[in-house]
């Protein structure tokens, strides 16, 4: 693509998908707050507002502060440099330029991911060096826990975000660690092949496969962690290349549906959605009418939690079972890996992240509309529940909160949330898991 069309169409897309997750998240909390009224604010008013007022100013610093650290800004072509290797034969090498740091900015701060170069945040021209490693994953997670906070501001009860933060950062400390201890231990397959795995001095150790030698192992694991927690395709290493014990843990993060924190206004979406059901599970298990944040959460609310909760497990797990059952479909890898790849790749597509299981072939016909429809299905059949449910609750009046009233801001309400999205998204997605990256990790 030009610069042109990079400025004018894809960074204003990345501007505006950030701007809607944030107006819709704050559209919901206001029917939280507000009575007996369906009105839950103006679309065009909150784009403009938080597109202006939040996302520029945030993503026009940002840029500066990575082309302070050589990150690549402006309208250049391809520089042809003479290259200092002359035994290749080949004496010149073309440089690509272009407004990188501009577009990187947006990229992470609205959790878009992807990147001009294709090689994304593992590309030395959009992450220079280790301080731009910790800025741009800074970036991706600053909105989506800022917008928690908000929920306290709001809501006047910051304890309710305080608690929302904690489960939250729980499952992302989890699986960043998780991918951390995989991947710094090695792969079994590179030690059969005689290559050295060793921590020392001189290399980071572990499973280097796919991974840039300045970034290392630990730094991949965080990485991948947060930008599948997020819905930000942006990773620094790839993620095809991790072991199958590894691999696990971003798809598994990715399944868990965006939550940890999520993307911009999107992981807040979800966690709300899940405090809900949790709210109405305890509420049935006591025999009380569940009550969240003083108003009643009864049938229509969870029929549309239900449809919001279902719609990406649907995409997902369909279009993966006809991709692997439909012969005349797609091609994949045999064996357990094969699988994985076609589920990361929905899993991906359905969660609006972006990453992949990048051997899997997806520029067929069949993967292009395929994973279009899990787009759609994964935003659209989001949004529209979310906000029918805010709707829902802004009509309703507050009610009292009595002694038999469940509190929403304790440990115990913090665990019983955390244990509702883990045994959803176990009894969802276990068998599939089962079949791909555990399998091939006991085969080892």
């Amino acid at each position: 693509m030009s610069h042109l069309t990079q400025m004018l169409g894809l960074v204003v897309q990345n501007f505006l998908s950030a701007a809607v997750g944030i107006i819709i998240v704050i559209a919901i909390i206001r029917g939280i707050i507000r009575t007996r009224t369906r009105n839950l604010g103006n679309f065009w008013v909150d784009l403009v507002r938080t597109t202006l007022r939040i996302l520029l100013p945030l993503s026009l610093v940002f840029a500066v502060v990575l082309v302070s650290q050589g990150v690549v800004q402006n309208l250049h072509g391809n520089t042809t440099v003479t290259t200092v290797d002359q035994a290749s034969g080949t004496t010149e090498q073309a440089i690509p330029g272009g407004p990188i740091a501009s577009q990187e900015a947006i990229k992470q701060i609205g959790s878009n991911g992807g990147g001009p170069y294709n090689a994304n945040s593992s590309h030395p021209f959009e992450n220079s060096n280790p301080i731009t490693n910790i800025l741009e994953l800074y970036a991706i997670l600053f909105l989506p826990f800022a917008l928690v906070v908000t929920f306290g501001v709001m809501v006047k009860d910051k304890r309710q975000s305080r608690l929302l933060m904690a489960v939250m950062s729980g499952f992302l400390v989890v699986v960043c660690a998780w991918g951390v201890f995989a991947e710094g231990n090695g792969s079994p397959a590179l030690t059969t092949a005689g290559a050295d795995q060793s921590i020392s001095t001189t290399q980071s150790g572990g499973n280097m496969e796919g991974k840039e030698v300045r970034i290392g192992t630990a730094e991949c694991g965080i990485w991948a962690g947060a930008t599948t927690g997020t819905s930000n395709g942006s990773v620094n290493c790839m993620h095809d290349s991790f072991t199958p014990l590894g691999g696990t843990a971003p798809m598994l993060h990715m399944m868990f549906g965006e939550l940890s924190p999520g993307g911009v206004g999107v992981g807040l979406m979800g966690m709300l959605k899940n405090a809900l059901l949790a709210v109405f599970i305890a509420g049935l298990m006591v025999g009380r009418t569940p009550k969240y944040l003083g108003k009643k959460i009864q049938a229509p609310e969870m029929k549309l939690v239900t449809l919001y909760i279902l719609a990406m497990p649907i995409a997902l797990l369909a279009f993966a079972a006809a991709s692997v059952v439909i012969k005349t479909a797609a091609t994949y890898q045999a064996g357990p890996h094969g699988l994985s790849e076609v589920l990361y790749n929905y899993a991906s597509a359905a969660n609006n992240n972006g990453s992949a299981f990048a051997y899997q072939s997806t520029g067929t016909q069949w993967y292009t509309v395929t994973q279009g429809i899990a787009m759609l299905i994964g935003r659209f059949f989001l949004i529209i529940p979310a906000l029918a449910v805010g709707a829902s609750l802004g009509g309703k009046p507050k009610v009292p909160t009595t002694s038999g009233t469940l509190p929403t801001h304790t440990a115990l309400f913090g665990l019983l949330l955390a244990g509702v999205i883990t045994i959803v998204a176990g009894l969802t997605f276990f068998p599939a898991l089962a079949l791909g990256p555990i399998f091939e990790h006991l085969s080892l």
